[in-house]
C-alpha cells in the first residue's frame, strides 16, 4: 500500500497542465482533490458503528477460512497450519448452542490447506491455499462432484453475487469465476483513499457489497464492486480483545457471515472461543 502526497501531486499536476497550455480531465480531478486535502483515489472511508446483539461459542480448534450461512444454518471451513496440529483441514455445519462443527467434508492436511468456501445452486465450492486446485459438492450429500484449477496462485476467501463465484487471492485483486467453466470473467481492483488494499481475506457479499476482512488485522471493509472502491470500515479490535483475553491462542479475525431471511450477521476469527452476532447499518 502506497501514500499519495497530495501536495506535492498537485503542484506537479498544475506545472504540468500551464507547460502545456491544457490538461485532462484526470489531471483536473487530482488537483481538486489535492486542494480539498482529499486523495486522488477518492474520499477516506467512512467508519462503519456496530453492536453486539449475541453472543454463542465457537471451536478454538476452528482455524476459520470460510464461513457463511446457508437456510439458516452457519457453515465453516478451516485450515490446517503446519505448526497447529490440533487443526484441520475441513467444512462443516456449526452448532450454535455448543459451537461445533459437524463435520461434513475433510481433506488430508498432509496434501491440502482448506480455504474459504461458497454455496450456489447446491453445489459448495471450496478453495485451497496453495495446490491451485478447488473442490465442488452436492450440498445436500456432500459427494465430491469435481475438481477445478483457478487463475490465482493463492486461494483465500469466496462469496457469490448470485451469479459468480467471487474470490480473493491474498493481493489487492477480486476475481470473478464463472461457476461452471471457472474461467475469469472479470478483475476488480480493491483501493481506498491511500490506493490498493491487499491481503483480502473471508469474504460475504451483503445487499449489493462485497465485505472483505483483510488479513494480519482485525477489520472488515466494504467494497462497491463495481469500481473496487472501499466505502466502509468495521474496526472490531475490541472483539479480537475479547477473544484473546478467553483464550491467549485466538489470532486475527476471519469471518463475516449473513443470514440473508432473518438479516443477522455473524462474525468471528481463527481460534477464537465465540462467534459474535453483530449490528450495523448495511
Amino acid at each position: 500500500m502506497r501514500t499519495i502526497n497530495t501536495t506535492l501531486l498537485a503542484a506537479t499536476i498544475l506545472a504540468m497542465s500551464t507547460l502545456a497550455g491544457c490538461g485532462n480531465e484526470s489531471e483536473k480531478a487530482a488537483t481538486q482533490a489535492a486542494e480539498n486535502g482529499n486523495s486522488v483515489y477518492g474520499p477516506a472511508p467512512a467508519e462503519i458503528n456496530y453492536g453486539v446483539a449475541k453472543v454463542y461459542p465457537h471451536d478454538t480448534n476452528a482455524f476459520t477460512e470460510g464461513f457463511l450461512v446457508h437456510k439458516g444454518q452457519l457453515f465453516e471451513s478451516t485450515g490446517s497450519p503446519s505448526d497447529l496440529p490440533q487443526t484441520r483441514s475441513l467444512v462443516g455445519i456449526v452448532d450454535m448452542n455448543t459451537g461445533n462443527i459437524d463435520t461434513k467434508v475433510e481433506l488430508d492436511r498432509d496434501k491440502y490447506f482448506g480455504e474459504g468456501i461458497v454455496i450456489l445452486n447446491d453445489k459448495l465450492y471450496q478453495l485451497t491455499y496453495l495446490a491451485k486446485t478447488g473442490f465442488v459438492y452436492d450440498l445436500n450429500t456432500f459427494e465430491k462432484l469435481e475438481e477445478f484449477t483457478f487463475p490465482s496462485k493463492e486461494g483465500w476467501g469466496m462469496t457469490t453475487d448470485s451469479t459468480h463465484l467471487i474470490m480473493s487471492d491474498g493481493t489487492s485483486r477480486l476475481t470473478y469465476l464463472h461457476p461452471e467453466t471457472f474461467e475469469k470473467v472479470r478483475e476488480v481492483g480493491v483501493y481506498d483513499n491511500n490506493g490498493p488494499v491487499k491481503n483480502l481475506n473471508e469474504l460475504e457479499y451483503i445487499n449489493g457489497y462485497i465485505y472483505a476482512n483483510v488479513y494480519t488485522t482485525n477489520t472488515i471493509v466494504k467494497i462497491d464492486p463495481k469500481s473496487g472502491q472501499i466505502v466502509g470500515k468495521l474496526y472490531l479490535t475490541a472483539l479480537a480483545q475479547d477473544a484473546a483475553n478467553k483464550n491467549p491462542n485466538a489470532l486475527e479475525l476471519n469471518g463475516i457471515a449473513w443470514d440473508a431471511e432473518k438479516d443477522k450477521i455473524y462474525v468471528t476469527g481463527k481460534m477464537w472461543p465465540n462467534i459474535y452476532e453483530i449490528q450495523f447499518k448495511h
